[in-house]
């Protein structure tokens, strides 16, 4: 088991040393240096699988060290998997931020048409059919209103030619709304009568 576990453990410095060619690499060679790492990475995991095998079959005394030991080298390795997968979505965001900042300064823009729409949103068609049916409404009653009005001048003219005939001119005031009796003025060619 300890050579196993020096091997490793020489392994994982080395993966270490190798992170730092990570930041350094120019772009051809990073992915080469990306996959190399990650093969380390897995080479090393199948090590200690066999090394958490081989602490188990350690004498009892020596049996917790050991897996300590390996405990600690997994986490180890762990860490510097987190560091390569953290690198790598770092480096996917940087290059699309410079495809991104490409597109932008390579895109030709152009002024705005002179037939530029605004596209209005329901709520505020909505709102405007609303105030047209409202200001429709209003007319419709002020002519319902003129109706009426024209009506009542029409059925005090027709009494009053009731009463008169067809032989006599009459004009006709009503104030019964005002005092409350009818009075009308009859006025003919010879008489005025109260």
């Amino acid at each position: 088991m300890e050579p196993l576990y020096q091997q490793t453990h020489k392994h994982v410095h080395e993966i270490q040393s190798h992170m730092g060619r990570l930041e350094t690499a120019d772009k051809q060679a990073l992915h080469l240096v990306e996959n190399e790492i990650q093969a380390s990475i897995d080479q090393i995991f199948s090590q200690l699988e066999r090394l958490e095998i081989l602490s188990s079959k350690e004498p009892p005394h020596k049996r917790q060290n050991a897996k300590l030991r390996v405990d600690q080298l997994k986490y180890d390795v762990q860490h510097l998997q987190t560091a390569l997968r953290n690198f790598q979505h770092r480096r996917c965001a940087r290059e699309q931020q410079e495809r991104q900042r490409e597109e932008l300064l390579s895109r030709t823009f152009t002024t705005n048409d002179s037939d530029t729409t605004i596209p209005m949103d329901e709520s505020l068609q909505f709102n405007s059919s609303l105030q047209k049916i409202h200001h429709g409404m209003d007319d419709l009653i002020g002519g319902g209103h003129s109706i009426l009005e024209g009506l009542r001048a029409q059925r005090v003219t027709l009494k009053v030619g009731a009463l008169l005939g067809d032989r006599e001119k009459a004009l006709c005031f009503d104030f019964s709304q005002q005092c409350g009796t009818c009075i009308y003025l009859l006025v003919t060619p010879r008489t005025v009568m109260l």
